[in-house]
């Protein structure tokens, strides 16, 4: 059992505060119903002109040696690709087979290709030679053949929902896997180029380390990445180092001699890390954080203003969240000229979606139906939902950094301004994102997420059973639409399915949406060779080096 830290109505004064900073702002920015913040980029004070990683042609001659500290915002599950949660150490010791970049196309790594000649129905993987697990075992098609098998069998893996596609597999060679699918999926490839915490196919774990771990595996990795795993002390620290039969050695790669990967929940102690030199990477979640070190001369910032965003889960499985009435007013009593003062620092880039306006896959009817800030409807949704019986007051769910406490506060203010009294439950990020939100303890949690494409992250996200659908909504038409998006290799169809998943799933209020993400890195100006598929994704630790 953990412990539950709730603010009751104790943090009246507090309430006060924001109210009446929130009136205030509301006189400065004229009473309108209107939803649009200044936009988070351009002159947002955000640094965006490397969003995936520097420009290693200017960067100099890599230089050989040190050991990089790389911040972390929580302490991982596990470092086995088929346990769900938190991450981000993965890279380090594994390579995907597949990459994939912001435009969604998908590149070979460690395989050599994989094709389909029937439409998706069955699909043949060809490996690159000579790729040694860190244990100097093969990286052959057996090896793939196992993994693919054991995330079948793992029901809660993140990569299962992949992997049960597979209806029969066979090691052609000892270099080629055959697929044949259980119905045509034209996305398959990319479910082997997706970031682990997307679920992944692609992340191959040493046959034999799995076997003699079992389930201590996830504390004992082993794959065919550019370092080697060596300890673990919990919150505290992860420690790998260079791994000397790496696919890439004859590059001279990788050129650090190892990382050294550390827990740093609290949001200004680890912008304070960074700054000071304690730590040379930071992975950011939030807004502050990389505003301050795009304005910081001794950091460099990694931070790209794409699709994705900070949302609501909505609990649809508990009440009040199970009501659309009650949807529709929470979003409808938060006004976002005074979220965007109070909480991005007057820089607010508003969502009403999951893709920005530049995203070919933006719908614009759909984001033009998102309710508007107008809090005599949100009063009047409210005292409608009480005339039926419902209890309009709720429990915020979110992490306890000062960031997400200050903005939970600032929702608390806002829904007492229409009526509605919100307790806050703050918990530490590993167990808000473990225990509340993928565990379904909630009401109304917070969220962060960044994606360059649908696929994967639709389907996770409204999809009947879909690993990201943490408020269990669930829609028939919706689940057809997706599902068809999925087996189709034609564009025009799978954009087609995408916008009216939109539409649907904006009317029904499946999320409630309010911010793009502001998801990114930061790092020390001695780091180098940062290289990004995309600013959530994968870190090629490989390339990476320090100047001395």
């Amino acid at each position: 059992m953990h412990l539950r830290r709730v603010f009751r109505r104790s943090a009246l004064r507090l309430q006060g505060v924001l109210a009446l900073l929130v009136a205030a702002l509301l006189v400065l920015a004229g009473c309108g119903a209107s939803n649009n913040a200044q936009p988070g980029s351009g002159s947002s004070g955000m640094d965006s002109s490397h969003p995936f990683g520097g420009d290693l042609a200017t960067e100099g001659t890599p230089q050989r040696g040190g050991v990089l500290r790389y911040g972390m915002d929580r302490e991982p599950v596990s470092m086995d690709p088929a346990v769900p949660g938190y991450q981000i150490a993965d890279y380090a010791v594994y390579d995907p087979l597949f990459r994939m970049n912001a435009a969604g196309d998908v590149t070979p790594y460690l395989a050599e290709s994989m094709t389909t000649d029937d439409n998706g129905a069955t699909w043949t993987l060809k490996l690159r030679s000579g790729v040694m697990f860190q244990d100097d075992t093969p990286l052959d098609a057996d090896a793939v053949v196992f993994n693919v098998t054991r995330q079948q069998q793992m029901t809660r893996s993140p990569g299962n929902v992949y992997a049960k596609w597979v209806a029969r597999m066979t090691a052609v060679d000892p270099l080629t896997v055959r697929f044949e699918l259980t119905r045509p999926v034209g996305v398959f490839v990319n479910a082997f180029a997706l970031r682990s915490n997307d679920g992944t196919l692609g992340l191959m774990a040493s046959p034999t380390a799995v076997k003699k771990w079992g389930a201590d595996y996830g504390r004992h990795p082993v794959g065919a990445g550019p370092f080697s795993f060596v300890d673990w002390v919990p919150d505290s620290r992860i420690d790998v180092t260079r791994f000397d039969g790496y696919w890439r050695k004859d590059k001279g790669m990788p050129y650090l001699d190892g990382i050294q990967f550390r827990p740093v929940p609290d949001t200004e102690a680890a912008y304070v890390s960074v700054s000071n030199g304690d730590l040379d990477v930071l992975i950011c979640s939030y807004q502050t954080e990389i505003l301050r070190g795009s304005n910081n001369k001794d950091l460099r910032t990694y931070y790209y203003p794409g699709n994705g965003g900070e949302y609501f889960y909505f609990n649809f499985t508990k009440a009040p969240f199970d009501d659309l009435r009650m949807r529709q007013a929470l979003v409808a009593a938060l006004d976002p000229k005074a979220m965007s003062v109070t909480q991005y620092n007057g820089f607010m880039d508003p969502a009403q979606g999951p893709f920005s306006a530049d995203s070919p896959f933006y719908n614009a009817d759909a984001a033009q139906q998102y309710p508007r800030y107008d809090q005599a409807k949100a009063k009047a949704l409210i005292a409608d939902y009480v005339k039926s019986g419902g209890d309009p007051n709720f429990t915020l769910s979110t992490a306890n950094n000062p960031t997400r406490t200050q903005f939970a506060q600032f929702v608390q203010a806002q829904m007492k301004a229409v009526g509605v009294d919100v307790e806050l439950d703050l918990q530490d990020l590993g167990t808000f994102s473990s225990k509340v939100v993928q565990g379904g303890n909630f009401q109304l949690s917070t969220w962060v997420s960044g994606w360059p494409t649908p696929f994967p992250s639709l389907v996770q996200l409204l999809h009947t059973g879909g690993s990201g659908n943490y408020g269990r909504y669930s829609d028939p038409q919706v689940d057809a639409l997706l599902d068809d998006a999925v087996a189709t290799t034609d564009k025009a169809r799978q954009l087609a399915d995408y916008q009216q998943v939109q539409a649907i799933a904006g009317k029904d209020l499946a999320i409630g949406w309010y911010s793009r993400a502001y998801t990114g890195m930061l790092t020390r100006g001695n780091v180098k060779g940062i290289v990004l598929d995309i600013p959530t994704g994968a870190q090629v630790w490989a390339n990476a080096w320090m100047s001395h």
